[in-house]
């Protein structure tokens, strides 16, 4: 554990030089970017006042170091936009992206979970063509376009549930379904696949010959061993998520990482965007050591490297 997560400094460091790079190779000035943003034309002398407040007009390598040791007071600079610390206006986007999240996760594992094994249990049956069916159709539509239905439907038409902002927990449906919808056939093929190999082992055979129940050779041995691909991938997902959904975030006006992301670009807030590269090169990292930590929990015999 301490080596992997001592394997987690370079990494961070690296992400840090390319983040810090692209700055630099964006075009424009950001001391006259960011005086623009304020809706005046900059005069010569107010840009080298920026760019020395900035820390702009030293070498690269010095505003690197210096930059740097901001990080690790947690500052990641000031939004040309709306004039406030980015750390802040991230922080306080975060929670509802984790939300979004998990509403989406618990969408997907709910579908996959009784599908995928219920396919893998009766292979053949109306449930196994139900799980592929229901499969190929999550992986085949379009998310934007998932959401415009939903929309029309369970907002505009019927008028059950609010398909803009984050008004509640029902503004939360929407979203989570148009997000987690589309992760669950994924997860039913991944699950088939991996119980239909798991339930063909020994040690599946002989649990049911000791006279085990049904339900505990599957829940404590089967799903225990098959989970593991499963959540490789989730990590994978989770991270993305947390990256904020761009188009679904944008769609519905859910005030999360991915929509805020999306208006820097447009704003040209150069900051902004490198604050969060680095926040979600954050988050991946973590992630991942995480799911490989739960791994070695579920199987004992996995070693980290």
């Amino acid at each position: 554990m301490l080596q992997r997560l001592l394997q987690l400094v370079p990494v961070l460091l690296g992400i840090s030089c390319i983040a810090f790079g692209l700055m630099h190779l964006t075009p424009g000035d950001p001391a006259e970017i960011m005086l623009r943003a304020d809706g005046i034309k900059p005069t010569y002398e107010a840009i080298e006042a920026t760019r020395q407040e900035l820390g702009l007009d030293g070498p690269v390598y010095m505003q690197y170091v210096h930059w740097l040791s901001r990080l690790f007071r947690l500052d990641l600079g000031i939004s040309y936009s709306s004039g406030r610390p980015v750390f802040t206006e991230l922080m306080s986007r975060f929670p509802a992206t984790a939300v979004l999240t998990t509403g989406s996760l618990l969408v997907a594992l709910g579908v996959a979970l009784p599908l995928g094994i219920g396919s893998a249990l009766y292979p053949g049956s109306w449930l196994d063509r139900l799980g592929r069916g229901c499969a190929l159709l999550s992986v085949s539509m379009p998310g934007y376009w998932l959401s415009m239905i939903l929309i029309y439907y369970g907002g505009v038409k019927l008028k059950l549930l609010p398909v803009t902002g984050m008004e509640g927990p029902s503004s939360l449906v929407l979203p989570s379904i148009a997000l987690g919808f589309g992760l669950a056939g994924i997860y039913i093929r991944l699950i088939r696949t991996s119980l239909l190999d798991i339930l063909g082992k020994l040690y599946i055979k002989a649990a049911r010959a000791k006279g085990l129940a049904g339900w505990a050779v599957i829940a404590k041995h089967a799903l225990r061993n098959a989970w593991l691909p499963s959540m490789t991938l989730l990590g994978i997902h989770m991270s993305a998520l947390l990256g904020g959904s761009v188009v679904v975030e944008t769609i519905f006006s859910w005030p999360g990482l991915g929509k805020y992301a999306v208006d820097a670009i447009f704003a040209k807030d150069y900051i902004v965007i490198q604050g969060y590269v680095l926040l979600m090169a954050l988050v991946v990292v973590l992630v991942n050591l995480a799911v490989d930590m739960l791994h070695m929990l579920l199987d004992p015999r996995i070693r980290l490297r």
